[in-house]
């Protein structure tokens, strides 16, 4: 989290038409952006908790009926609250944060006074750095049993990797032990002590982000990275994991291209917990309960990167996702794309001034860009609604899109482009658009607020430069006697083939499956069945698949909720490579490979091949042969012959600024190697 001064105490973290900046019409310009949508690619269903924000007791305007009916208005439909790292010093009982700054009238009935108001569920940080369960229990009771207030989500501390055990510490942490061993033993006491007063609310335990610090770093002591001891000790004990995300970035243009992480961050942790959270581990949510950009915070780029961010999480199946902060007040100020950026981490105007009141913000609660970033996803993701496949092939235009309940689509496009307006040509799959033009309602630099109105069609859209437009698009055809979607789908995979198996649905039914590729699907077969094997798959690839229902009068389901899987390298090979992780600092690390030749005769000679499975990992130096790499295919060669039954061991080290992927396929002079 950012934490604030005492004294500033809000301181702190294909047709194309045209889709205008303004009321009027503009001669229409032929498309340079194809933006796809399927709607049998289905991703996660939208929650009641989806919308976030952070609110905090240094805040004086927490709870505020100006403040929650803002909230409100932007469908915040989550508060966390007491506020990051203050969590960890904050006494719920006597209202009270030693060696920080607690502003009057935040206390806890306040702040959930506030959150009824806004229609917003709590979620509450209990005090782990220097709290104990039962106060934490103590807290649970009141909220629940004396005042009723029902509040579900409890997540156990803040930042808590942060209390010095690798090496920074911000984070305050009264225990002599600092490991996430500690940290799980007081996980699995808290949960026990805090259910042990209500049986349903739901406890969630602090992990890191993949591709942020300390992510890979095994700590002095420890056996395994933070994550790993975590979810090995506590996992039994927990319902959801919670973990912040600030990507960085000293340009603008810098920042916005990281919000291509989420989908590899998302699933190398949902990896994380499938393989160390024990039984049941399927069952325990992710939430992202703080981000933020450092350039741009309170102009447009930080209205895009929220835009795409929030949207990019809750497809992948993140639960909440919420903004750092309300509030935070004035930083360094500056110009970014024309606009006054204050360098506030909140979403409001404190209206507070420099030290010599040289600078000042806006009125206190106006509204910064991504508050309206904000309202436009309030306005996309709402309970109910699911994600759908998009794809875009101008990297500088991102796009998402839900399917209604009702079977409209809203489709969210984010023009990253400074400098230049994009017309795009949107196309559809699975899904007929109704004519007429459709609503839109957009967001530009500078702008005071969202414009909504009649705009262009459902083919075309123009999108000015640094924009957010939303375009609800009425469907044209009634889905009334459709097949109820069929369940989840699972997947028994090898190198080269993946089973999928589904729930049976009604009598008479035929089921498609399909896999995801942006917003093209491919069909991948069809059946009369519950199951479908799929032969000539890619080892190491990773796949998304949804099963879809038709039945005998052509009408076809929604999609199923999708499985991903990945396939690996064959059972057996006349080779066999073991790739290891030996020692990971954070954004690198010292990786070991061995090759095993298993024929009969040896190999003169060798190249053994990978692929990162990503665009931002490479190969920094290597060792014990000639190592290259081309885009993201890494070659390393060697003249020695490989005996046979022999192996060949061999070092590099690796860079990444992302989430590590790690590859799990390799070639030998052309052949797939079987794993270690």
């Amino acid at each position: 989290m950012k934490i604030p001064s005492l004294a500033g105490a809000v301181l702190l973290a294909a047709i194309t038409a045209v889709l205008p900046p303004a009321a009027g019409a503009r001669a229409a310009a032929a498309a340079d952006t194809r933006v796809d949508i399927d709607v049998r690619a289905g991703l996660a269903t939208v929650g009641a908790t989806a919308i976030g924000v952070n609110h905090a007791i240094w805040d004086a305007q927490l709870g505020t009926p100006a403040v929650a009916d803002l909230l409100g208005d932007a469908g915040v439909t989550m508060l966390r609250y007491p506020g990051g790292s203050y969590a960890d010093i904050y006494h719920w009982r006597d209202h009270t944060a030693p060696g920080g700054y607690v502003a009057p009238g935040t206390d806890f009935d306040t702040f959930m006074a506030g959150a009824r108001r806004t229609g917003a569920e709590p979620m509450i940080i209990a005090n782990y750095g220097t709290g104990t369960a039962q106060e934490a229990a103590d807290w649970v009771r009141y909220a629940n049993v004396t005042k009723g207030y029902d509040a579900t989500y409890w997540t156990i501390g803040n930042e808590n990797y942060g209390n010095g055990h690798y090496g920074s510490a911000w984070e305050a942490d009264d225990h002599a032990d600092k490991s996430p061993r500690q940290y799980a033993a007081e996980i699995v006491a808290y949960s026990q002590a805090m259910k042990a007063v209500d049986p349903t609310i739901k406890i969630g335990a602090v992990l890191t982000m993949p591709g942020n610090w300390p992510d890979g770093i095994v700590g002095s002591g420890d056996t395994g990275t933070w994550n790993q001891e975590v979810l090995t000790r506590a996992g039994s004990a927990i319902d959801f994991v919670d973990v912040h995300w600030y990507p960085g970035g000293s340009t603008p243009a810098e920042t916005l291209t990281r919000t291509a992480h989420i989908q590899d961050a998302v699933y190398l942790l949902r990896q994380q917990i499938n393989q160390y959270a024990g039984t049941g581990a399927s069952r325990i949510g992710i939430s992202m309960t703080e981000t933020n950009v450092e350039v741009g915070r309170n102009t447009q780029p930080g209205a895009l990167f929220l835009a795409d961010v929030y949207s990019g999480l809750l497809a992948q199946g993140v639960f909440t996702v919420q903004w750092w902060n309300v509030h935070n007040g004035l930083g360094t100020v500056s110009e970014v794309a024309g606009e006054t950026d204050y360098g506030d981490y909140g979403l409001l105007s404190s209206g507070n001034c420099n030290t010599d009141d040289t600078v000042c913000q806006p009125a206190l609660n106006t509204p910064f860009a991504p508050y309206h970033a904000l309202s436009l996803v309030g306005d996309l993701a709402r309970a109910g609604d699911r994600f759908v496949g998009t794809g875009s092939d101008n990297g500088l235009v991102s796009a998402h899109a839900v399917r209604r309940a009702d079977g409209d689509l809203a489709v969210l496009l984010v023009n990253k482009d400074p400098d230049n307006a994009h017309t795009v040509a949107l196309g559809y799959r699975g899904f007929t658009p109704a004519g007429g033009a459709p609503t839109v309602a957009s967001y530009g630099n500078g702008d005071d607020g969202v414009r909504t109105g009649p705009e262009g069609s459902a083919t075309a859209q123009t999108l000015e430069p640094y924009s957010i437009s939303l375009i609800t698009v009425r469907s044209g055809r009634t889905e009334s006697g459709s097949p109820k979607a069929p369940g989840r789908p699972s997947a028994t995979v090898t190198d080269r083939t993946a089973t999928i198996t589904w729930p049976a649905g009604a009598a008479g039914l035929k089921y498609e499956v399909y896999r995801q590729n942006g917003g093209v699907s491919e069909q991948l077969g069809e059946t009369s069945g519950t199951s479908l094997t799929v032969g000539n798959l890619d080892p190491g690839r990773r796949y998304t698949v949804n099963v879809l229902a038709r039945d005998g009068a052509g009408r076809l389901s929604q999609a199923s909720p999708p499985v991903t899987f990945t396939t690996g390298a064959p059972a057996t090979s006349s080779c066999t490579v073991k790739f290891r992780d030996t020692n990971d600092w954070g954004n690198g690390y010292v990786g070991a490979i061995d090759i095993t030749n298993n024929a009969a005769a040896p190999v003169n000679g060798w190249t053994l091949a990978f692929t990162w499975p990503t665009g931002w990992q490479s190969v920094s130096s290597g060792w014990s042969a000639t190592w290259s790499q081309e885009g993201r295919t890494v070659r390393v060669t060697s003249d020695a012959a490989l005996a046979a039954g022999g192996t060949a061991s061999v070092g590099f080290v690796g860079s990444y600024s992302g989430p590590n992927v790690l590859p799990t396929v390799f070639t030998l002079n052309g052949t797939v190697c079987a794993g270690a």
